[in-house]
């Protein structure tokens, strides 16, 4: 009896050999390639990652230089001479009462502003979103024509506003106008997000006897949470980082810090010693909440992107 020791493949169930797997026809040179890109990917990142962290670490380690040593030479000097750090700019720094007053008046403007928008952004997106009245369409479509309106167009009338009815550089004044112009970018962005919310979803809470502020407060927010935790970061950055509106008008006496930095240069030119702490300080709160709700923040970036 004759054996056969050659196959020409294991045999499978429906008979027959064996075929290669589809991801092993992949040549080797193919492999290394798509390894290599990917590689050379990461590598272009961390770059740019680090191109665009060199102002930050700049402006930090000039904080922590005296003076002289500022006058002397760039910040990248203190790589090889790590001796020239200091923490006595930050001691003048909160020495400083325009400074320090300056942070507690931005907050005061900042927290009003970004939490006015986010409650009456998300109240008016319900609305338009899912209950009907007269002229909703127009008045969406005129809340969408709001958009395009500059900042610098209405500075002189509603400096006017605030000046015959007596909140022209005052606290209350600078939160209004900021909340004036947030209000038409959250309302449009939250009325789309709440859209796309399934109606069967609120029909089936209705059904079970939950009335609108019901629906609103314990259906929808809690499915826009990543929409707004992102106005909420948008419109934090924009205020506290804005100095065009408070320059105009914030009182003398209550100036956010924006306007204190540059007071500052006005008065002395030269003083680096607090120009630099009190820069990298008012850079650092927002860099803060925008690492502290990063995950909500790409969340609603990738929600609108698949709706």
């Amino acid at each position: 009896m004759t054996t056969t020791t050659a196959k020409a493949g294991r045999p499978r169930a429906g008979g027959g050999p064996e075929r290669p797997a589809a991801g092993s026809r992949q040549s080797l040179g193919s492999r290394l390639a798509a390894r290599a890109g990917g590689g050379a990917l990461r590598v272009f990142l961390v770059l740019a990652a680090l191109f665009w962290l060199m102002p930050t670490v700049g402006l930090l380690l000039s904080s922590l230089r005296s003076p002289g040593d500022i006058a002397e030479s760039g910040w990248w000097e203190v790589l090889s001479a790590p001796a020239q750090l200091t923490t006595e700019n930050y001691t003048r720094l909160l020495e400083n009462e325009a400074i320090t007053d300056s942070l507690v008046s931005t907050l005061m403007i900042t927290l009003p502003s970004t939490v006015l928008v986010v409650v009456i952004g998300a109240l008016a997106g319900y609305a338009f979103a899912w209950l009907d009245f007269p002229g909703r369409d127009w008045w969406f479509m005129a809340v969408v024509g709001l958009l395009v309106v500059p900042v610098q167009v209405a500075l002189v009338p509603v400096s006017e506003l605030f000046g015959a009815i007596g909140i022209f550089e005052t606290t209350l004044g600078v939160v209004l106008f900021h909340v004036a112009f947030g209000l038409p970018f959250a309302i449009f962005l939250l009325r789309n997000f709440f859209a796309e919310i399934p109606r069967e979803l609120l029909e089936a809470a209705r059904l079970d006897g939950a009335g609108e502020l019901r629906l609103f407060t314990r259906v929808v927010l809690p499915l826009g949470g990543p929409a707004i935790a992102s106005l909420g970061i948008f419109q934090f950055l924009w205020v506290w980082n804005d100095m065009l509106v408070a320059l105009i008008f914030a009182d003398s006496e209550a100036a956010p810090i924006t306007v204190a930095l540059q007071r500052q240069v006005r008065q002395f030119g030269n003083n680096i010693d607090v120009l630099a702490p009190g820069a990298f300080v008012s850079m650092i709160i927002p860099l803060a909440v925008f690492f502290a709700f990063q995950r909500q923040f790409v969340n609603g970036v990738m929600a609108g992107a698949v709706k």
